[in-house]
């Protein structure tokens, strides 16, 4: 049975918070094959991402690695951009909420090293063999509303790999892969909630996830090569005007 739950009582995370004690001392009792969903922002919080930033936009800019899509809209400009991480997020996951005044929050550095760290912690406190999972929250191509994913693990395998198996009929599955540590992540939201100051939550009944050698989240970012969908459309359409006009020497 899958069982998810908040843990209540975190208070306001700074700058060098030890956040396994923190989480240890409010979490009652861990069992073995358990898997923390932990926000980022408390997650960057705890390791000082703050930055000194009047404009916001300055901060996004210096995170980007490539942008993905822009639209100018009556509030402003939104930008669509791959981030260091990998990650393609609006504002490349910069945070200005809940920050102290003159500051905005990048992600951590190292999401993976940073569940990792957390997952050890947690399982010599706890003696029990633990996963770890560190979300963050982001809008989908083609479907409206925002849902959290997985954006750092350690010890829980985010991607189940079904391929060369048997559906119920006998027929092979060739391409069935789910994202597993998304959707860990987006369970765990559903009990955490944006504005409830939860940003920890328990999963009980995926020990089967749980894998000591896993790979991290930076696994569940789709290659380059792979990627149909690399550009908005208005982005898309111009680099190939600009292509078939150098083509035709116009």
């Amino acid at each position: 049975m899958l069982t998810v739950w908040a843990i209540e009582g975190i208070p306001e995370i700074g700058a060098g918070d030890d956040l396994a004690a923190i989480i240890g001392g409010l979490a009652g009792t861990l069992e073995e094959g358990d898997i923390l969903a932990v926000t980022s922002k408390i997650v960057s919080k705890a390791e000082g991402r703050f930055v000194r930033a009047a404009d916001r936009e300055q901060a996004i800019t210096d995170e980007t690695v490539r942008v993905v899509a822009t639209r100018s809209h009556p509030g402003g400009v939104t930008r669509i951009v791959e981030n260091r991480l990998g990650i393609v997020a609006a504002a490349a996951g910069v945070d200005a909420s809940n920050t102290p005044e003159g500051t905005v929050l990048l992600l951590p550095v190292d999401p993976d090293a940073s569940a990792h760290r957390l997952r050890v912690a947690l399982e010599s406190r706890f003696a029990v063999r633990l996963g770890v999972i560190i979300t963050d929250t982001l809008g989908r191509a083609w479907r409206e509303g925002q849902t959290d994913v997985a954006i750092g693990a350690s010890g829980v395998r985010v991607l189940d790999d079904l391929r060369g198996t048997v559906d119920a009929q006998g027929r092979r599955l060739d391409v069935t892969l789910p994202a597993t540590g998304d959707e860990i992540a987006s369970a765990a939201d559903l009990v955490k909630r944006k504005s409830g100051g939860l940003p920890v939550a328990v999963v009980r009944g995926l020990f089967h996830l749980l894998a000591e050698d896993a790979e991290g989240a930076r696994s569940l970012v789709r290659p380059a090569a792979n990627d149909m969908f690399r550009l908005g459309t208005d982005e898309a359409w111009s680099q190939g005007f600009e292509a078939g006009r150098a083509t035709t020497g116009e």
